[in-house]
């Protein structure tokens, strides 16, 4: 299969063992991958998390992060003029910005995006897997 794209919440789900939340779609997605990804935004999302108090590590969140990417062999993909503006062309698509950067990410790459958000899986403009 080809590569794919993580959403934040399955980046967690993945790190954290709970692939029981993942969709029975999702995580064969995920064993036939040829690379997993995520997005850089994913990082400030996380770490955005971390400053709300909605999610608590036992260690700091920038090792937490470093340590799951090298752990689970998920690239980085950095924010780049192309994701920017195409993340400002979503037309329909709703206004949280990670969101938006995360989908502009995939269509992008041409990744699919697995993720279970259903804000996102109601927009036609981007590939999903759930």
């Amino acid at each position: 299969m080809s590569d794919v794209l993580l959403d934040t919440h399955v980046w967690v789900w993945l790190s954290l063992d709970l692939r029981q939340s993942l969709s029975r779609k999702a995580g064969l997605a995920l064993k036939k991958a040829g690379h997993r990804w995520i997005s850089a935004v994913s990082c400030w999302e996380l770490a955005k998390l971390v400053e709300k108090k909605r999610i608590v590590f036992s260690i700091p969140p920038l090792t937490w992060m470093r340590r799951s990417l090298h752990e689970q062999g998920i690239g980085l993909i950095d924010l780049s003029p192309e994701v920017a503006v195409e993340s400002t062309q979503l037309h329909g698509f709703h206004n949280d910005p990670a969101d938006q950067i995360i989908v502009a990410t995939s269509r992008v790459s041409g990744m699919p995006l697995l993720t279970s958000d259903r804000r996102i899986l109601e927009f036609t403009g981007v590939e999903t897997i759930w």
